[in-house]
């Protein structure tokens, strides 16, 4: 019994460093694909555009490797939810890859137009901020600490509020001037992103919070209002 037992444990144990492998290569994924913006960095954006696949490799072997646990190990209680938190939250992982991909491929096509300092500028801060978001909640799942994860949560609205202030801004500058209009909408789509990346941050701070006290977030998550009423 006590070989089994160490089995599970070192199952579960690998599923958890292959976890935090992803959430590394996500982090870096996702600060190099604002760089590449902020720097108008081609070869950053391509480097980024190709280490998604890494990312997406990860995330299957977690599921292949949680499903096989559950399926002969049979875990209840909190091993249960460790397992299947993990998969979740390899699944959110994985989709801040795919949006920090998106934004390396607009960073490409930016590149090429006339660069509009103010609004990169702005497009940085928010990147900043939701990169800040996203080490936070993957520092909470490192050290299993609910209140840091609880804080990102809590903080979500300010990532709208960016959002909502760049989208202003943006708008701004098309009516102003119509040559900007192809450079602006490229840049909201990457303000967009990140808001959405913002979301996956929360995502796991609510997946890691049941995981360790097996309890809901049962608050609706605070967001900006003007964002609530606006839908893009």
């Amino acid at each position: 019994m006590e070989h089994t037992v160490r089995a599970y444990d070192a199952e579960l144990d690998a599923i958890t460093a292959e976890l935090a492998r992803m959430g590394g290569l996500a982090e870096s994924e996702v600060a190099d694909a604002i760089k590449a913006i902020a720097n108008r960095d081609v070869a950053l954006a391509a480097s980024v555009i190709a280490r998604d696949i890494k990312l997406d490799g990860l995330e299957m072997d977690i599921e292949r490797k949680a499903v096989r646990l559950i399926a002969l190990r049979q875990p209840v209680a909190d091993d249960l939810r460790r397992t299947v938190a993990a998969m979740k939250i390899s699944m959110n992982l994985e989709r801040c890859g795919d949006l920090a991909k998106n934004i390396a491929k607009r960073a490409l096509v930016i590149a090429e137009s006339a660069p509009i300092t103010p609004l990169t500028s702005s497009i940085e801060r928010m990147g900043e901020l939701v990169t800040t978001r996203l080490k936070d909640v993957l520092d909470a799942l490192t050290s299993r600490e609910v209140e840091q994860a609880v804080a990102v949560w809590t903080q979500d609205h300010e990532v709208d509020e960016h959002y909502d202030a760049i989208f202003r801004e943006l708008l701004t500058y098309m009516m102003g001037d119509p040559r900007t209009i192809t450079s602006c909408a490229h840049l909201l789509f990457v303000a967009k992103n990140l808001e959405r990346i913002g979301d996956h941050a929360t995502n796991i701070a609510e997946i890691l919070h049941y995981e360790i006290t097996g309890v809901e977030l049962t608050e609706e998550r605070p967001k900006s209002d003007e964002l609530q009423q606006r839908v893009f």
